[in-house]
């Protein structure tokens, strides 16, 4: 049976799962959240409470960088790893950055676009926080370091021809954007549960404190949102970063050519009461809902909300073992873990007075002796690996020489074809140059007419829109100030005596259409008169 304790690790707080496979049978041994001021303490402790002195551990990665590259799709594993080796070159040469500062994987996924190219996703992270990472596990069997934008995707069942989003809002959030059955693309968010939880922790001087505010929260949906002052709690710190977060997705599935089925929500913010039906009142027209591990099933003892708090965890465990995505691991394995883990053998580092390294002590105890069943038949698999790799040493030789050959004949091709390409691009560059004057000129009336048409547009704007306003203003409310910031941008100073009431106007504002990506400041009280700016674009 195989097992895996997940270490989901963000500034102050560890979520931790530990979880065991036992053929297609997945369970959860044992889950939690832990605040921490001593990293490598607090992680001693989980591996002491868990039982987990010699289970394999999954950590996630950190700070990584995402980078997008189109492949040819008949390139060959090794042409596609030194064209994309290449690409990155390139990128850090852009950015100014040293390429061998960086541990790199990288992840092929289909393109429904094009047929013919393959999207790569190349992760990048940094080799000396992996080496801080390596350095606190040192003493337990660290065997995966991978990134939870990855791992996330290995908690629900996928549908072919189906297109998701999994919204992972922990200190930042990450949106993972699956494409029939395939990760395709992943997003960050910089506004994640930190902003709010770092509120609440001024006032309430707990960081666990606030996570269990944020637990008992509850946001209201548009029928139930005119609360008193003492209803509203500790939503106006949460809300706006929840606006932010879910204006960013609304963004993403708008600027997607793939129409996408669902939206997953997972992370510390999942657990806000009602956070689903908030992102529905946006999204309105995809299905949007709590990410609960498929293969879970909620006991008397456990609810589903106590897993879904520890998400993260999960994935990264599942990946441990051997489930989702392979080939992004970011941990080394070191000679020794590769012949205790394939072999099974234990090779000790010390060295005895000849130089010689001291075996195994079961194979010293039966060097000179009979062997048994087992010895005899790990002894005829041995041979057996043997005339299979000389085998195919040979046929690799032959084909190999059939390539070289092949090779060959295409770079005859290849220059031919490019002798042709430079002629064609001299001819362009004569075309280009006559042609780049009548560009510029009509360029040129093209400004003058934008121009033209931004001011009759603006014109009577301001006028137009204090008109139209007069109607939907509650009554409690007073505008103090509208100007015309820059082109159609216009923002409103509003106050009242009444929060409420100023949500009620922004609500409208946005609702109705008269501003267009509507935006607010969370208002400053001053005796009993609330202050705020609303900001937006005319339609």
């Amino acid at each position: 049976m195989a097992s895996c304790l997940g270490f989901y690790v963000e500034s102050n707080t560890i979520k931790y799962a530990k979880v065991s496979k036992e053929h297609e049978k997945i369970k959860v041994e044992f889950f939690g959240v832990k605040f921490y001021d001593n990293l490598e303490k607090a992680i001693n402790q989980i591996i002491e409470e868990t039982y987990s002195y010699k289970t394999l551990i999954s950590i996630n990665l950190s700070e990584e960088i995402y980078n997008y590259f189109d492949m040819f799709a008949m390139l060959t594993n090794k042409d596609l790893s030194k064209a994309v080796k290449t690409e990155f070159e390139i990128y850090c040469n852009d950015q100014g950055y040293n390429p061998n500062v960086f541990e790199t994987r990288y992840v092929v996924s289909k393109n429904p676009e094009d047929k013919d190219t393959l999207k790569i996703i190349h992760i990048a992270a940094n080799k000396i926080e992996l080496t801080k990472k390596m350095q606190v596990l040192e003493k337990y069997k660290l065997t995966n370091i991978v990134p939870i934008s990855m791992t996330i995707a290995n908690l629900i069942e996928t549908k072919p021809k189906e297109n998701y989003l999994i919204v992972n809002i922990e200190d930042n959030t990450t949106v993972t954007i699956i494409l029939d059955e395939n990760v395709y693309d992943i997003k960050k968010i910089e506004e994640g549960s930190q902003d709010f939880l770092r509120k609440i922790n001024v006032k309430e001087n707990s960081l666990a404190k606030a996570y269990e505010i944020c637990k008992n929260t509850t946001i209201y949906t548009l029928e139930g949102r005119n609360l008193q002052e003492t209803e509203i709690g500790y939503l106006e710190d949460i809300m706006p970063t929840l606006y932010a977060i879910v204006e960013n997705v609304r963004k993403i599935i708008n600027e997607s050519e793939e129409r996408i089925t669902k939206v997953y929500l997972t992370g510390t913010a999942a657990l806000i009461n009602n956070i689903d039906l908030y992102f529905q009142e946006y999204l309105t027209e995809i299905e949007c809902e709590i990410l609960k591990p498929y293969f879970i099933n909620p006991t008397q003892d456990i609810s589903i909300q106590d897993y879904i708090e520890v998400n993260s965890a999960i994935s990264l465990a599942l990946t441990g073992v051997g489930e989702g995505i392979q080939g992004i691991n970011f941990k080394k394995l070191s000679f020794k873990e590769k012949i205790s883990d394939w072999l099974m053998i234990d090779i000790n580092s010390d060295k005895d007075k000849k130089g010689k390294i001291e075996t195994s002590s079961w194979l010293k105890n039966d060097l000179g002796e009979k062997l048994d069943k087992i010895e005899t038949n790990l002894l005829r698999t041995a041979v057996g690996l043997i005339i299979f790799f000389s085998i195919y040493s040979c046929f690799v030789v032959l084909l190999q020489n059939q390539m070289k050959q092949k090779k060959q004949q295409a770079q005859e091709s290849i220059n031919h074809i490019n002798t042709q390409i430079q002629l064609a691009d001299n001819d362009k560059t004569k075309i280009n140059s006559r042609t780049n004057h009548y560009i510029e000129r009509v360029q040129n009336l093209q400004d003058l007419n934008d121009r033209i048409t931004d001011a009759s547009k603006t014109r009577d704007a301001i006028p137009n829109l204090l008109n139209r306003i007069m109607y939907i203003i509650p009554e409690n409310v007073q505008i103090t100030s509208i100007q015309n910031m820059t082109g159609t941008h216009v923002a409103i100073e509003a106050q009242s005596n009444r929060y409420e009431q100023l949500g009620m106007f922004k609500a409208k504002l946005d609702t109705e259409m008269f501003l267009t990506n509507v935006s607010s400041t969370s208002g400053i009280k001053e005796n009993s008169v609330i202050k705020v700016t609303i900001e937006g674009d005319l339609p």
